[in-house]
């Protein structure tokens, strides 16, 4: 999948392919936030802007350049009742199902799969789902409770595919974003950086294949525009799909490239769970030590392996390799 594969809107083989094809209506839910905005502007490069509809909670925060540009805007959040969701997933095809920002399992659970019954009773004939990059090579289990919903979805879409011959989906594993490295770190912060990082792991390997958020969303538009173009020749139907950066760090090098950036030594010690939900920068994030206490199992599926996993995916996507954590956080640092 290189890039001569995806061509401009204003290329001539763009407009020519859609003057011939029936292009699908592709909906995005929730149509805000990093993943879903970085998604949304790079497909917006590559279709038709009157035929993505975005959903979200407050759609008059699209902007208006979109909406001029013949983008839709539907109001509509993982809250609203299955009724509702039904009728803002009405006319759209392909649906790009952002996962609810909880890692905690069954709340997220119990609105997720709802949202995929109304999509499916409204029409929707593919879903692209963002999962995450727990759980190793593609396998169905991991140790973090941050994935434990994922897997619920991906199970219940793979399910709902097997039930009916009319029904397809995508579950696209999304790599660990290099920028949210500070829920890795117990919220370290570059711009006002401590001397110690404290969370129970001791910072070697097995380590995380971190990848640039935008990246991601890059990759997730075209695979989403692919679909949209051919989706006979799809080579992602019902399966699953991993994206990940193009190397593996520990978190000792990780918490280096950190240290670099803040131009400050800083070291990782081991706490033990216990000590750790009670930080306070830890429980102002959570909230409560129990909701820090199951985030903390994201350290036991670092240490059992499951983030370290590399596939050239992306890269053969994007068409080019994917940036390194370290460049990124240089940025990140410079911004």
């Amino acid at each position: 999948l290189q890039d001569r594969r995806f061509p401009s809107s204003s290329s001539s083989a763009y407009r020519s392919r859609h003057q011939t094809h029936n292009m699908k209506s592709i909906g995005i839910f929730p149509g805000s936030g990093a993943l879903g905005g970085s998604t949304y502007d790079y497909l917006l490069k590559l279709l038709p802007a009157d035929h993505i509809i975005l959903i979200n909670r407050h759609p008059e925060k699209v902007p208006q350049e979109h909406i001029k540009n013949g983008v839709r805007a539907r109001k509509a959040s993982y809250e609203s009742s299955p009724s509702d969701l039904e009728a803002v997933f009405s006319g759209i095809e392909v649906l790009f199902l952002i996962s609810y920002p909880s890692h905690v399992h069954d709340y997220r659970k119990k609105v997720q799969l709802p949202a995929i019954d109304a999509a499916r009773r409204a029409g929707v004939k593919h879903i692209f789902y963002s999962s995450l990059a727990f759980a190793g090579d593609l396998q169905d289990s991991s140790l973090a409770e941050v994935m434990q919903a994922h897997l619920d979805s991906e199970r219940y879409l793979a399910e709902a595919a097997a039930s009916d011959s009319s029904f397809t989906y995508t579950a696209v594993r999304e790599g660990l974003y290099s920028e949210s490295y500070p829920i890795y770190t117990a919220f370290f912060d570059v711009n006002a950086p401590t001397d110690e990082i404290l969370i129970p792991h001791d910072g070697s390997g097995p380590g995380v294949a971190w990848v640039k958020r935008a990246e991601l969303g890059e990759a997730t538009a075209k695979l989403i525009a692919q679909y949209s173009w051919d989706p006979d020749h799809f080579p992602h139907v019902n399966k699953k799909v991993l994206l990940t950066g193009p190397r593996v760090w520990s978190l000792e090098d990780t918490v280096k490239v950190l240290s670099r950036a803040a131009g400050k030594r800083v070291r990782i010690r081991k706490v033990g769970v216990d000590e750790y939900v009670k930080l306070p920068q830890v429980l102002s994030r959570f909230g409560s030590q129990d909701k820090a206490r199951t985030w903390a199992t994201a350290w036991e599926a670092i240490s059992a392996g499951e983030t370290a996993v590399v596939t050239d995916t992306l890269k053969e996507i994007i068409g080019r390799e994917p940036e390194e954590f370290d460049v990124t956080i240089k940025r990140l640092k410079q911004a």
